[in-house]
């Protein structure tokens, strides 16, 4: 099972982007996946969730309204689209699942398989 983050880079702020983690070793949507984001020196945050077969996706607060999640089933690859970026979104972001069925797991802290992380920077 691997995870693999793309897609970031360096924007203005109120531009958007949209990250890609492809998934090899299982389907899109038999593990949930969380998308999370770390700042040097600060702890990993969570981003956003989505349960086993895209069920319920859980936003934090500061991705309500600007994030959203999308997923192209043949290609195997977890989309996370961001809207609206603001400088505060500076950060390097990470998809993870858990190969033990854990979403809360997931959600809270990450699962068990992490992938690389992509690194967005938003200039104001």
């Amino acid at each position: 099972v691997q995870l693999q983050a793309s897609g970031g880079g360096s924007v203005q702020s109120g531009d958007s982007l949209r990250l890609s983690c492809a998934i090899s070793g299982f389907t899109v949507g038999y593990y949930a996946i969380g998308w999370f984001r770390q700042v040097p020196g600060k702890e990993r945050e969570a981003v956003l969730c989505i349960s086993r077969h895209f069920e319920d996706t859980y936003y934090a607060d500061s991705a309500k309204g600007r994030f959203s999640v999308s997923s192209d089933n043949a290609k195997n690859v977890v989309y996370l689209q961001m809207n609206g970026l603001k400088p505060d979104d500076t950060a390097v972001y990470y998809c993870t699942t858990d190969r033990g069925f854990s979403e809360a797991r997931v959600c809270r802290n990450g699962g068990d398989i992490w992938g690389q992380g992509t690194q967005v920077t938003v200039s104001s």
